[in-house]
């Protein structure tokens, strides 16, 4: 059990959050949300001991032990894969290393003989003498073939670097798992493997996420920090985010009955029950769902951004056609021979197995980058607007304010002071956030200015790179929701599952090895059909 008691944190004088008082019990996933800079993060850190509070403190059960996923992928370079998901054990492996140097000393005295016999028992309580076989199939669980199992971390992929100390964090069965974005550079499979592990987990697991296909598959409470305080809601994101829409929507119909609250907040548990996926998650959140009262349910205070997209003007009979597309980067062919045609009002997610393929030809796509070989045509009625990844050569001027620079993609109706301050006020930058300048936003905040900028040019065709990257659940909402609307034609990447199942409906892949083309075929389709996961197999791509 975790126990939190009247916590506050407070920098400068100024309160983050006050007055917490929690309680985590074995056999639940807690999905930790809130905007960016609420505290989500610095909550884990006072939880796992990283930093001490203004007030409060923080206790586990005895003997219980916690386990957090390293952010840093260069901590371990000099050790092999297999040490590396051992240390996470730092017990189990520090009294492993005490036997191992007491059988090379020679001449073995009976002192350490007492000693080896002291910390075999130890050992024994910790499962070691298995730890090595159970990190060894952990490491084939999350698809880390066994010839790199000895391979030192400095010589790994970044990507299997990820899954490595992902495993570090898992390994021994810990009471308490603290999970800081734990899908961040996890293929799609491995990501299904830890919701399944997650599901099946008995003990306790805090995440921060702001994947929500993964925050619904696993989280059973959700802890919501928002406005100084840190609340815990019964279900999953979804659950969270709709009873929160109905409080607000019973609080605002003032007239209804008891009786009928009662009722629709009843209808609203039993389809959420009926939905629940995993069966050890079913279990518990409908024993959980069927306890809450009128009472439990709470309108949310959260803000969400008013995102759409308009076009001035229809596209014709062609989008794009990109034609034998190849591009080498710093010496490394990343795209080899890539051909796909796409036509009007698709919406296209383009996947690949590195981020640098996708997002190269997006660059090529939108002019930004030129192919070593082949061609891009597109269709002479389109106009197009790009949201890459790197959003430098779009602030040139950093000392420009958001009012200034959008000022420059306005048309002539809508370049004015209240127009501007308007669609800023529904962006969320209300009042004197319009005269921030460009220079001083945080990455979330420069995502929802590019956001506003695409928003003025009103093209008929957007490609948008990661477009979720950087924003808090709320403006990916409303981003999501906005580009379901959207009429024009659409081309992106994204690693948010949820925004691939809702709004692709053609899927291309693009690697060194040529490129799987499916139109008219959703997220889910793709990934589940058999015969792109045989293509996939033949070009061995991960995706």
């Amino acid at each position: 059990m975790l126990t939190v008691s009247n916590i506050s944190v407070a920098f400068n004088g100024k309160k983050l959050y006050d007055d917490v008082n929690l309680k985590f019990t074995p056999g639940n996933t807690y999905g930790i949300i809130g905007a960016n800079g609420a505290g989500k993060s610095t909550f884990l850190k006072v939880l796992e001991g990283k930093l001490a509070p203004t007030t409060g403190n923080v206790s586990m059960g005895a003997n219980e032990r916690m386990s957090s996923l390293v952010q840093d992928h260069f901590a371990f370079d000099e050790y092999t894969v297999l040490e590396t998901v051992m240390r996470g054990y730092k017990e189990l492996y520090d009294v492993k290393q005490a036997m191992d140097e007491l059988y090379l000393h020679d001449p073995f005295t009976d002192e350490d003989g007492i000693q080896v016999g002291e910390l075999s028992a130890r050992f024994e309580e910790m499962n070691g003498w298995n730890a090595e076989t159970d990190a060894l199939q952990l490491l084939q669980n999350m698809g880390i073939p066994s010839e790199l199992h000895y391979t030192l971390m400095a010589d790994l992929p970044e990507t299997t670097k990820v899954k490595v100390l992902l495993a570090q964090t898992l390994f021994g069965n810990p009471d308490i798992l603290v999970l800081d974005e734990p899908t961040n550079g996890l293929d799609t499979k491995t990501i299904s493997w830890l919701e399944d592990f997650l599901a099946d987990y008995e003990n306790i697991v805090l995440v921060v996420s702001h994947d929500r296909h993964f925050l619904n598959a696993v989280s059973t409470m959700i802890l919501d920090v928002d406005f100084g305080k840190i609340k815990l809601f019964v279900g999953n994101y979804d659950f969270w985010k709709e009873s929160s829409e109905l409080a607000a929507r019973l609080q605002s119909n003032a007239n209804s009955k008891k009786e009928e609250q009662i009722k629709e907040l009843q209808d609203f548990i039993a389809r959420f029950s009926a939905n629940a996926s995993k069966s050890k998650q079913a279990t518990s959140r409908k024993k959980q769902l069927d306890k809450i009262t009128l009472d439990d349910i709470q309108p949310s205070s959260r803000k969400y951004p008013y995102i759409h997209f308009e076009t001035t003007r229809e596209i014709g009979n062609d989008l794009v056609r990109v034609e034998n597309v190849s591009k080498t980067v710093d010496g490394v062919k990343i795209l080899d021979d890539i051909s796909f045609t796409l036509s009007p009002k698709e919406k296209t997610l383009i996947m690949a197995e590195n981020d640098i393929a996708a997002t190269a030809i997006l660059d090529i796509m939108a002019g930004r980058m030129e192919p070593d070989t082949g061609s891009v045509t597109w269709g002479v009625t389109t106009t197009r607007d790009y949201l890459a990844k790197d959003m430098a050569a779009n602030f040139e001027k950093p000392e420009m304010p958001i009012l200034d620079f959008l000022r420059d993609y306005a048309s002539k109706e809508e370049n004015d002071n209240t127009f501007l301050r308007g669609l800023l006020g529904r962006m969320l930058f209300r009042g004197e956030d319009a005269e921030k300048t460009l220079d001083v936003l945080s990455g979330g905040e420069k995502v929802r200015v590019m956001l506003s900028k695409l928003m003025l040019t009103k093209t008929n065709v957007l490609l948008l790179d990661d477009p979720t990257n950087h924003l808090d659940l709320e403006s990916i909402t409303s981003l999501n929701d906005g580009l379901v609307e959207y009429e024009g034609s659409l081309v992106f990447t994204s690693h948010d599952r949820t925004f691939a199942q809702t709004i692709a409906d053609h899927v291309v892949v693009v690697s060194d090895q040529g490129s799987i083309d499916r139109a008219e075929m959703s997220y889910d389709e793709f990934i589940e059909h058999p015969e792109v996961q045989k293509q996939l197999e033949e070009k061995q791509i991960i995706l």
